[in-house]
Parts: C-alpha cells; sequence; structure tokens
C-alpha cells in the first residue's frame, strides 16, 4: 500500500478525500505517537530520515491495535498536500516528518486553553483504521451514486423513457391502418 492509499485527498481523515479544510476549522490526522517522538529526536539529532521513517508515522496498518495516535493539524504545516504520497514529493521525507511535527506542535498550542475532554483525543492504530474504512465505505456509496446519477442524466439526454411505438407493457404498437379515401 502507497502512502496515498493511506489518505488519498487532503492530508487528514474527517474528510480524507478532496475537501479542503474551512479556514479556522482544524484539519485532523492522526500519526503514531511512539514513532512522533523517536522522529522528533532524530531531528534534533541531525539524523537522516527516510521514506519508511514516514510511513511508520503515517501507515496504521502495520501497528498493534492498541497503538496510541496522536493527532496533528495539518493547517500547522502551512501547504495543502493532497495526501502524504504529495507531501514526501515536495517536500522530501525529512521535511514530511518536520511537517508532521510542526502539525503536532500547532495542535498543542491551539488546544493549550481547552478542558482536556475538549481537546482532540488520541486514538487507537485499531480506531484510526475502523475510521478509515468507514470512509473508504461511504466514498463507494458516494461514488456509485454519482455513477447512477450520471447514467439517470444520460438516459434523460440520450433515449426517452417513453417510445411512442411501444404500449405501457413494452410491446409494439401496430399503427392503426388507413382507409382508403372514397370520393
Amino acid at each position: 500500500m502507497g502512502l496515498g492509499e493511506i489518505v488519498s485527498g487532503r492530508c487528514h481523515v474527517p474528510s480524507r478525500r478532496g475537501t479542503p479544510a474551512i479556514m479556522g476549522e482544524p484539519d485532523i490526522f492522526y500519526v503514531c505517537k511512539k514513532n512522533l517522538e523517536d522522529l522528533r529526536q532524530t531531528v534534533k539529532d541531525g539524523k537522516d530520515i527516510t521514506q519508511e521513517n514516514v510511513r511508520s508515522l503515517a501507515d496504521p496498518e502495520d501497528l498493534e491495535d492498541n497503538e496510541e495516535l496522536v493527532p496533528v493539524d495539518m493547517r500547522g504545516t502551512g501547504s495543502d498536500f493532497a495526501d502524504v504520497d504529495e507531501m514526501v514529493e515536495k517536500l522530501g521525507p525529512k521535511g514530511a516528518v518536520e511537517a508532521f511535527l510542526k502539525a503536532r506542535d500547532f495542535l498543542v498550542e491551539a488546544e493549550k486553553d481547552k478542558a482536556e475532554a475538549d481537546r482532540t483525543q488520541p486514538m487507537s492504530a485499531k480506531e484510526w483504521r475502523e475510521v478509515l474504512q468507514e470512509e473508504d465505505d461511504m466514498l463507494d456509496m458516494e461514488g456509485e451514486e454519482e455513477e447512477a446519477l450520471l447514467d439517470d442524466l444520460e438516459g434523460e439526454a440520450g433515449e426517452s423513457e417513453f417510445d411512442p411505438d411501444e404500449d405501457d407493457e413494452g410491446e409494439a404498437v401496430e399503427p392503426p391502418e388507413k382507409k382508403a379515401k372514397t370520393g
């Protein structure tokens, strides 16, 4: 699974695909707390960051169900990315990790005056995967609805459901015979 498959669309979960965050509204994404803390130290130490490091941060698939994920607010990155792959492509692995660190710091700072219960809460890797699956399911349903709507519109633009040469049961109707003119 590529990082773009983890989160295609924007770099967050609540609206993973395509809906940009409204100004002032959080753009929340979840990352592995342990890996984020480890990578914070790696960046401080000036060590190399790899794409695998980014994957360990952003991909919940290889994490234990009870692994703690912490929220980050992607507004803190200062940019808008379609997905994690785009983030790595534009910033490189080190820049992507630094962006996640900024996003975490941004959220912590933004919520520092909130009561603990009102802050964006961590979740387990299992919960995160369930959220991702629900969103995929919803997007699949939306895609099917859009296809049905397009099919309906094509039907209206193309053949009409009314065919004057058929009766109500769909059987061909023979035109009445013309009477010979007498005169």
